[in-house]
């Protein structure tokens, strides 16, 4: 059964029994208040893995991408450009619809279920300002961003030690130093958190169904309408990226007609849609594009080689996410401490593997780089969790449409040119 069906089946039962038991007892004692007390365990674990994840994600692509300057220079500058269009669409969003504070009475009502302490209306000055942000990025010692599971910091650190990796890889072989066994148990140790991810993420439709019982039980179905905003706006905005820039680029940059980049490109969108990993669809991905002309060196650098910063459905969920978080607790965030959560949330982007669940992992870290504590962090995530199976289906799609149009840029005009 795919897991997609697996996260609504889990919705669906969890809905079920919070409508029928409320809070009382379901079987042996528990409720559904410990049902989504088991949930939030999953979601723990997720997020304990995500960090050292981002870290051996990034060493390895250092390790194993060979790349020239030019084309990594042109590669950044595309992804830049890319993230920078869908967060200029998210944040006009957030910011003109406010999705948010209609949801407000149903998060401080979860909230107060959950015994959990409000927040103050407005941050305090220094709150979320660049400058604090960059003092916390720059740790005191290499293990505490892990002990904190600071995303930044942990990005920072990988792309310093990926980029020294690198050096020494690339050095004569008369040099002392031999890179081959850290190599392999960088890419070794990656591989086990992939499988050891994998197996967490089976647990996902379980702990949806307890999170969604516990949710329903103290707030009842109204949960799901005051969820309508944020699901439509972030579908909405999702879509104007995919459907609206992308197609446009691509004709603009390539000549590449709209029908083409989308009609050839349906099937990688659509195996995206369905498996939820634009890792998995890497395979179709390339097909597409060697249907649309693309030459093999620039499809195999943005599917393969830069697919970590190709993750715009990801970044731009992270970002408006948040930013509906701290509407519905009434936080008033300036523009500036919008930017560094839309920071928070490329790190987040960039780190990530393309694999099931990937905004979910990271949601928790993005929401922590807000300031939220521990606990306004649970009952945030529980919040939004019953229309996450929804949203992660269109962020894999939009992370495969980016892949895609990334290789067609990289591709340039329609002469098969060379990066």
């Amino acid at each position: 059964m795919p897991l997609f069906v697996q996260v609504l089946a889990g919705v669906t039962v969890g809905a079920t029994l919070g409508v029928a038991f409320g809070k009382e007892p379901v079987a042996l004692g528990l409720g559904n208040e410990q049902l989504g007390d088991l949930g939030l365990l999953v979601i723990r674990l997720l997020k304990a893995l995500a960090v050292p994840l981002v870290l051996f994600a990034i060493l390895d692509a250092f390790l194993k991408t060979n790349l020239s300057a030019r084309g990594g220079l042109k590669l950044l500058l595309i992804c830049a450009v890319n993230v920078s269009v869908a967060f200029a669409i998210g944040l006009t969003l957030m910011n003109v619809l406010k999705p948010g504070e209609s949801s407000r009475d149903a998060f401080l009502a979860a909230q107060t279920a959950g015994k959990v302490a409000p927040l103050q209306t407005t941050l305090a000055p220094d709150a979320l300002s660049p400058i604090k942000a960059l003092q916390s990025y720059v740790p005191e010692s290499l293990v505490e961003p892990f002990l904190k599971n600071s995303i930044i910091p942990v990005v920072l650190l990988a792309l310093l030690f990926g980029a020294a990796l690198r050096r020494l890889k690339e050095a004569p072989p008369t040099s002392e130093v031999d890179v081959l066994p850290i190599e392999t148990f960088v890419h070794t140790t990656l591989q086990a958190l992939v499988l050891v991810l994998g197996w967490v993420v089976k647990t996902v439709p379980y702990a949806v169904l307890g999170l969604v019982a516990q949710v329903v039980g103290r707030a009842g179905l109204g949960v799901f309408t005051a969820l309508a905003p944020f699901l439509g706006v972030v579908l909405l905005g999702m879509g104007l990226h995919a459907f609206g820039y992308y197609p446009l680029a691509a004709w603009v940059v390539s000549r590449r007609t709209p029908r083409e980049f989308i009609g050839k490109g349906a099937d990688a969108v659509l195996t995206g849609l369905s498996t939820n990993s634009s890792l998995a669809t890497v395979p179709v991905t390339l097909r597409c594009l060697a249907k649309m002309n693309v030459s093999p060196e620039s499809a195999r650098l943005a599917a393969c080689v830069g697919t970590n910063l190709n993750n715009d459905g990801i970044t731009l969920y992270e970002a408006m996410a948040a930013l509906f978080v701290a509407q519905a607790l009434g936080l008033d965030l300036s523009f500036g401490q919008q930017l560094v959560v839309v920071l928070s949330s490329l790190m987040a982007g960039i780190g990530i593997a393309g694999i099931p669940e990937a905004g979910l992992v990271m949601l928790p870290l993005v929401l922590g780089a807000m300031g939220l504590p521990a606990p306004m962090v649970a009952v945030a995530i529980a919040f939004v969790v019953p229309v996450d199976w929804i949203l992660a289906r269109a962020r894999s799609a939009v992370n495969v449409m980016s892949d895609m149009v990334v290789a067609i840029l990289l591709d340039g005009r329609r002469t098969g040119g060379k990066v």
